[in-house]
C-alpha cells in the first residue's frame, strides 16, 4: 500500500515539475530578456554590464537583466536545482568558476547547454582556458576571465622602506621574506594578507613550480609530494615573520588594500578592479612577477589563480539568443574587452589581446603598460593537472596547513589529508563518486 501511495506521489510530482518546466520554457520562448547571475560589482558585473551596452547597440529590444548572486550562492543554487531537478529558478546565464566546471557539469548535466560550436570559435581561445568546460568533448562554457597571478606594491610605502619594485621583481620566497621584515620593521606594515582559511596562496606557489595535486592518473599528490611541503614549510615562515597577515574574511582582505593597511597584494590579475577603487592610490601601485619557490626544480615567477566563464543554463528560455549575445561579446568583441581592461579583466578570447590598447599605460600602476606584461606573464604559467576534483583537494590542504601553523606536524598532516583513499582513487574521486551516487539515489526514490 505504502509504495502505491509513493508512486502515485510521485507521478504526481513528475507531472507537477513537467508542467512547470513546460510552462517556464514556453513563457521565456519569445522573451528577449536574458536574466544573468554574476557576483562582483568591480569586475564581472561591471564586465557583462559593458557587453550589455555593447549588444544592445544593434539589438535594442533586448533587456540584459543582471542579478548579483555570490560564487558561494550560485553553487548552493545550482546544486539545489540539481539535485531537485527544478530547473525553474535558475537564470538563462551564469558565471562559473573554471576549477568548479567540470564536476558541475557530471554532476548535473541537466543545468548546462552545450554550447554550438557553429555560433562560437572555440578555437580562438586558448585551450588551456577551454579545457575547464569541456566535458565528452563538448563545450559548455564560454570564456571570460583569466587569472594570472600578479603581485602587487605599494610603491610609496616600498620607498619608505628604502626599496623600490626592481628589489621584488624575478625573486625567491626566501628573499621575498628577508625585504618584508625590513619593510614591516621601518613601515609598521606586512607586505601580505590572506584570509585565514584559504589556500589560494598556497596553490599558486605550487603552480609556479609546476607542482600538482594529483597525477596523471587521477590519484592524490599530497602526502609525498615534496613541493607542496616545501610551499607549506615557506608559508609558515612568511606567516611566522609577521610578513604575511591572515585576517578573518574577504571583506577584511579587500579592506587591508584599500585601506594602506599592507604593502603588497599577490593574487589573480581580477584583484586590480578592487586595488583600483581606492581612487588616492592612483600613481602609488605598481605590478611584477610573483616570487618563486627556493631551490626547487622547475621552480618559475609566473602562476594563476582563479579564472571562470559564462554558462547556458538548461532552463534558459532562447539559447539562440544567448548564444548570439555570448558571440556577439565575450567571444566576439575587441570593443568590449578593451573597455573592461580598467577592471583587471584581461582577454581570454585571443583577438582582444592584439589590441593597441593592451600597450596603454595606466596610470593606477605607475604609468606601466600593465595588462601588455600580465599577458607576457600568461604565456609563462606552467600547466599542472587539475580536473574534476581539484576544489576537494584544495580544501584539503587548506585543512592541513591551518593545522601545521598551529603547531600541527606537516607529514602526520599531509597523511591524514589522504586518509581516505580508496580502491587507488583519490579522497576526492571517492567523496564525488560517493555524492552522485547518493543524489542518483535521491532521484530514483
Amino acid at each position: 500500500m505504502r509504495k502505491k501511495i509513493v508512486a502515485i506521489l510521485l507521478a504526481a510530482t513528475m507531472a507537477i515539475g513537467i508542467t512547470a518546466c513546460g510552462n517556464q520554457s514556453e513563457s521565456n520562448k519569445d522573451d528577449n530578456t536574458i536574466t544573468v547571475w554574476c557576483w562582483d560589482k568591480t569586475f564581472n558585473i561591471f564586465a557583462m554590464e559593458e557587453a550589455a551596452k555593447i549588444y544592445q547597440e544593434d539589438h535594442q529590444d533586448v533587456k540584459i537583466d543582471i542579478v548579483e548572486v555570490g560564487d558561494v550562492d550560485v553553487q548552493s543554487r545550482l546544486t539545489t536545482a540539481g539535485i531537485s531537478g527544478d530547473l525553474s529558478t535558475l537564470p538563462d546565464i551564469f558565471l562559473m568558476l573554471d576549477q568548479s566546471f567540470q564536476k558541475n557539469v557530471i554532476s548535473y548535466p541537466d543545468i548546462f547547454t552545450e554550447i554550438s560550436e557553429k555560433k562560437i570559435d572555440f578555437s580562438e581561445f586558448a585551450p588551456g582556458k577551454t579545457d575547464f568546460s569541456v566535458v565528452d568533448g563538448k563545450h559548455y562554457g564560454v570564456p571570460f576571465d583569466n587569472g594570472v597571478a600578479i603581485a602587487c606594491y605599494r610603491t610609496d610605502i616600498l620607498q619608505e622602506a628604502g626599496m623600490t619594485l626592481e628589489d621584488f621583481t624575478d625573486i625567491t620566497w626566501d628573499e621575498w621574506i628577508e625585504k618584508g621584515k625590513v619593510v614591516l620593521e621601518k613601515t609598521g606594515k606586512p607586505l601580505l594578507t590572506t584570509t585565514a582559511g584559504e589556500c589560494d596562496l598556497l596553490t599558486m606557489m605550487l603552480q609556479s613550480a609546476g607542482a600538482s595535486l594529483f597525477n596523471e592518473d587521477g590519484t592524490t599528490n599530497i602526502a609525498k609530494n615534496d613541493t607542496l611541503k616545501k610551499v607549506i614549510d615557506t608559508y609558515c615562515k612568511m606567516k611566522d615573520s609577521g610578513v604575511l597577515q591572515e585576517v578573518n574574511n574577504w571583506d577584511e582582505y579587500t579592506g587591508s588594500m584599500v585601506n594602506s593597511e599592507v604593502a603588497g597584494v599577490i593574487n589573480g590579475c581580477w584583484i586590480m578592479g578592487t586595488i583600483q577603487t581606492a581612487e588616492d592610490q592612483s600613481g602609488k601601485w605598481a605590478i611584477t612577477n610573483i616570487p618563486k619557490l627556493t631551490n626547487v626544480k622547475g621552480a618559475t615567477n609566473y602562476s594563476n589563480n582563479g579564472g571562470s566563464s559564462w554558462a547556458i543554463s538548461g532552463n534558459c528560455g532562447n539559447v539562440e539568443l544567448a548564444e548570439d549575445f555570448l558571440a556577439s561579446t565575450f567571444a566576439g568583441s575587441t570593443e568590449l574587452y578593451n573597455n573592461i581592461l580598467s577592471c583587471g579583466a584581461i582577454a581570454t578570447w585571443t583577438p582582444a589581446g592584439d589590441s593597441d590598447a593592451y600597450a596603454v599605460p595606466n596610470e593606477f600602476f605607475s604609468g606601466d603598460a600593465v595588462f601588455e606584461k600580465i599577458v607576457d606573464y600568461s604565456t609563462k604559467v606552467p600547466s599542472i593537472i587539475t580536473g574534476p576534483y581539484f576544489n576537494e583537494a584544495r580544501d584539503a590542504i587548506s585543512v592541513a596547513t591551518t593545522n601545521i601553523t598551529n603547531g600541527a606536524d606537516l607529514k602526520k598532516e599531509l597523511k591524514k589529508a589522504c586518509k581516505d583513499k580508496r580502491n587507488n582513487k583519490s579522497f576526492a574521486l571517492y567523496r564525488f563518486s560517493a555524492q552522485i551516487s547518493s543524489q542518483q539515489g535521491h532521484r530514483n526514490k
